[in-house]
């Protein structure tokens, strides 16, 4: 019997790669997806971030204050707005009451001149008597103008003015006005008037122009 020559020793066994391992430089060669790396990019910015809290809150104050300024000025402008419209109307009311106030004015003036000019014609009735009467007898001129006289003091008693400075009345540097110092029998007596004076209660309208006595 013929022995069979042993080639066990010489065969050689190689490991099979198994076809789901793949080698560490087939897997760098791999592309790396994008999507991936960017949310591996995200957790570590969130990583980071939690390590600073404080950031986030002044980040936080600083967006809420901002939005409280931004409110206030809209209230602001709605507040500006408000009064615009406001100072607008009360400009129109005071033109309003500013052309009713020159209107009465100018009314109140227009009646006080009528109301003078109607208080002067009794003066014109008297005068143009006097001069009548004067022309047909001179001798009753001189009642006529003193009849005129008293029609224009009475106007101006109408009016609320009364003379002052009359002869024998007490010489008053409130109402008079000395022209001239004479002697006499007592002082400050009035002996003589050039103008007679006029006042309106306590207010001077014009000082009575007199001559003044003073004891020698």
């Amino acid at each position: 019997m013929t022995n069979k020559p042993d080639h066990t020793e010489n065969l050689k066994f190689e490991p099979e790669t198994k076809t789901g391992e793949q080698t560490l430089e087939a897997v760098d060669a791999q592309p790396v997806d994008a999507e991936l790396l960017d949310e591996d990019a995200d957790m570590e910015g969130l990583e980071g971030m939690d390590g600073m809290p404080d950031l986030d809150e002044n980040m936080f104050a600083q967006v809420q204050e901002m939005m409280a300024k931004m409110e206030k000025v809209d209230e602001l402008e709605k507040e500006n707005a408000d009064l615009r419209g406001r100072l607008g109307r009360l400009a129109a009311d005071f033109e309003s009451h500013r052309r009713r106030t020159q209107d009465d004015v100018s009314g109140a003036q227009d009646q006080g001149k009528a109301k003078a000019a109607e208080a002067m014609m009794p003066i014109y009735d008297a005068l143009e008597r006097a001069l009548t009467m004067g022309t047909e007898d001179p001798v009753k001129l001189i009642p006529g103008v003193q009849a005129v006289q008293a029609s224009v003091l009475r106007v101006f008693s109408g009016l609320g003015l009364e003379a002052t400075g009359s002869v024998g009345e007490h010489f008053d540097p409130q109402w008079h006005e000395a022209l001239q110092v004479v002697p006499g029998d007592e002082n400050d007596i009035i002996t003589q008037v050039y103008e007679l004076g006029f006042k309106m209660g306590d207010k001077l309208v014009r000082p009575a122009r007199v001559v003044v006595s003073k004891k020698q």
